[in-house]
């Protein structure tokens, strides 16, 4: 089975999305990474936060809103919800606990990795020890208020290693594993 990657664009005070979860302020930073490129090839699916699944998007109003990575990648989606929507969403199994999401995501995706998009998702998955590498693009910008990519009330210590760092034009991409 593959492995659990949470990726997500970061900038660099720690913020992925801004108040109220606007993502309005990724939209300059998208663009050639070939970090990006790379592992959206190694996703064998999505398990997606509700908020995330139901939040703003950074192609909206162009033909990429709605689609994973603006189309750059599509497969198995799995959003993890209590409050799934009455009408079906083609391709997106909607589940409700945690452990199951995780398990049929990386049933889905095989060898490939199961990427999270959410910080609160990916938090759930820290704390159950789910989560195996972490993925950062750390945009040039300072939001000062929002989303950040992770909270623990109260705090912990997630001890990292580091797998790779590049440059992009437009990111510091940095990778890491969890350590256990």
């Amino acid at each position: 089975m593959g492995k659990v990657l949470y990726s997500a664009t970061m900038s660099l005070d720690g913020f992925i999305a801004g108040p109220a979860g606007d993502m309005s302020w990724l939209t300059e930073h998208i663009g050639p990474n070939p970090m990006v490129e790379e592992v959206i090839a190694e996703i064998g699916s999505l398990l997606v936060g509700n908020r995330t699944f139901r939040g703003d998007d950074p192609h909206k109003g162009t033909d990429k809103e709605g689609k994973p990575f603006g189309g750059g990648w599509s497969g198995p989606q799995f959003v993890l919800t209590h409050d799934a929507p009455a009408t079906p969403v083609p391709g997106v199994t909607f589940v409700g606990d945690l452990g199951e999401g995780v398990a049929a995501a990386k049933a889905a995706a095989g060898d490939k990795y199961v990427n999270l998009l959410g910080a609160d998702v990916a938090r759930q998955c820290i704390d159950a020890g789910l989560l195996d590498e972490i993925l950062v693009f750390i945009a040039p910008v300072l939001l000062g208020d929002g989303v950040r990519l992770f909270g623990h009330p109260g705090g912990t210590n997630v001890k990292l290693e580091r797998i790779r760092l590049a440059e992009a034009p437009n990111a510091t991409c940095l990778w890491l594993r969890v350590v256990r």
